[in-house]
Order: C-alpha cells, then structure tokens, then sequence
C-alpha cells in the first residue's frame, strides 16, 4: 500500500512564507500548484505545502522525524533560522521547533543524541 501525504500550513503571503521555507528546507518550492500555494517534497510521496488563508494563519503544527536531526539543524542554521524551542523526552527522542513569520510551528524530531 502506498501512502502519499499533504501536510498543509496556512500562511498570511506567499512570498514571505515561500522565502522562509526556502532557508527552512534548504531548497525552492517543487511545484506550485495554483497562485496561492508552494509545494515541498519532504521525502518519496510526503509534502508539505503552503497555503494563502490569511484567516487561520499561525495554527499549523507540523513535526517532521528525520534520522539526522543535529545535521539537519545545523543545516537550517547556516540558512539563518534559529530554533524557537528544542525539546528531549523522557524516551531520548529529541524535537527542535521553528516557527515560520505567521506563528506556523515546525518541527523536527529525533531519536537520541
């Protein structure tokens, strides 16, 4: 079975929100579907996309598990984007949080250092 998966983040404008994922993912949307959204291809069949809808704006929660956390935030640093909270659990999984201009948290998860 094949799973695809749209995770969508309302945003408030387009260019600002696609500039800002830009620094986040490291790379330009891979498609824009229509005039108010941008498309990121996170891994084979998983996106996350923005999308113009002023009014819900800044309640996206996203978290993304990746096996590379600290290269990634590392990565994710040099683009000029600092974490607004790192979080550990009891378990050793690890979680770095950014939010985009809108209040949009993104995530991304771990497992121990």
């Amino acid at each position: 079975m094949t799973v695809d998966l749209f995770a969508g983040v309302p945003v408030r404008d387009l260019a600002v929100a696609t500039a800002w994922y830009e620094r986040l993912f490291g790379a330009p949307p891979q498609f824009r579907p229509d005039d108010s959204e941008a498309v990121w291809e996170l891994a084979e069949h998983r996106y996350l996309y923005v999308d113009v809808r002023p009014e819900h704006a800044g309640h996206a929660m996203q978290t993304v598990f990746v096996d590379d956390l600290d290269s990634r935030v590392a990565a994710i640093a040099a683009r000029g984007l600092t974490p607004a909270a790192q979080e550990t659990y009891d378990n050793g999984v690890r979680k770095v949080i950014f939010h985009d201009p809108d209040g949009n948290e993104i995530g991304f998860g771990g497992g121990p250092a």
